[in-house]
């Protein structure tokens, strides 16, 4: 991935996309900088990829607090997990193709999202189940609440 700020080589990234907009504009594909195009194109995949996993694991861990942790769920924390539903939901507008690796995501954050929960609330982590234990029906789900 390249820097964005300040493009590769210390090149302007801006015009760099302004001049391959232009050439694409023109149909004129011998002047396009096709391997470096190529390269910010999945880059640009890549992030959004990222995120939708990030999101997947911080959901994953919200929801097994509120599953695990004996205290009451405040509006907060449920509100926590409505915020990372609706960025998830809006990625999946914007990204429909995603929305059927939706499992196979959260199966590979879901490590993570244990590890979290683990040491943001100090329950040992051999007391969560070791695989995910939520379908991708109740990950999306905007009224579901482990109890």
């Amino acid at each position: 991935m390249h820097d964005f700020t300040h493009g590769i080589n210390g090149g302007d990234f801006v015009l760099w996309t302004e001049r391959q907009r232009a050439l694409l504009r023109e149909k004129n594909f011998e002047q396009l900088d096709l391997d470096r195009l190529i390269g910010e194109l999945d880059a640009m995949a890549a992030n959004v990829r990222r995120e939708l996993k990030s999101r997947l694991e911080t959901l994953t861990m919200n929801l097994l607090k509120c599953q695990f942790q004996p205290e009451p769920k405040s509006r907060a924390w449920l509100g926590a997990i409505r915020e990372q539903r609706s960025e998830i939901e809006r990625i999946l507008e914007e990204n429909p193709s995603l929305g059927s690796y939706i499992a196979e995501y959260a199966a590979h954050v879901y490590h993570a999202a244990f590890e979290r929960a683990g040491a943001e609330t100090g329950i040992p982590r051999a007391a969560f189940p070791q695989t995910i234990p939520y379908t991708r029906q109740q990950l999306l789900d905007p009224y579901f609440v482990p109890t």
